[in-house]
């Protein structure tokens, strides 16, 4: 599937239904923030997802559940790959020095990531 790019109200939907695995609009309402957003809003949302095709539904008489078909793990890898290209010219040396002086890494922030490095390459060799 060719995934695309979520709105931040789309995401916030999405994060609730991966918590959840399925829920119907007043379940994923009451996991938002206040001011909650109204009915009618939430279930656009939903409707708009489920066109993307990152989520489907069971009905049950008037009731709609709705589940994800994208998981979590894919739609965040396909954000990251999308940054990566976008930002760093898919390039980890500059993604990891963008966070080291972004985030204004201390000394021993950046020996635990020197460590976790050797760690990975160990494995590898």
């Amino acid at each position: 599937m060719n995934l695309k790019e979520l709105t931040k109200a789309e995401e916030q939907v999405m994060q609730i239904l991966w918590q959840l695995n399925e829920a119907i609009v007043k379940d994923i309402i009451e996991r938002m923030p206040e001011p909650k957003p109204a009915y009618n809003t939430v279930s656009t949302v939903v409707r708009v997802l489920e066109g993307k095709g990152f989520i489907d539904h069971k009905a049950y008489g008037n009731s709609h559940v709705y589940f994800p078909l994208i998981s979590e793990a894919a739609y965040k890898k396909f954000t990251f790959d999308k940054m990566m290209n976008n930002y760093f010219d898919n390039s980890y040396k500059s993604l990891v020095s963008f966070i080291a002086d972004e985030k204004k890494l201390g000394i021993k922030e950046l020996d635990e990531l020197t460590a976790l490095l050797d760690n990975l390459k160990n494995k590898r060799s």
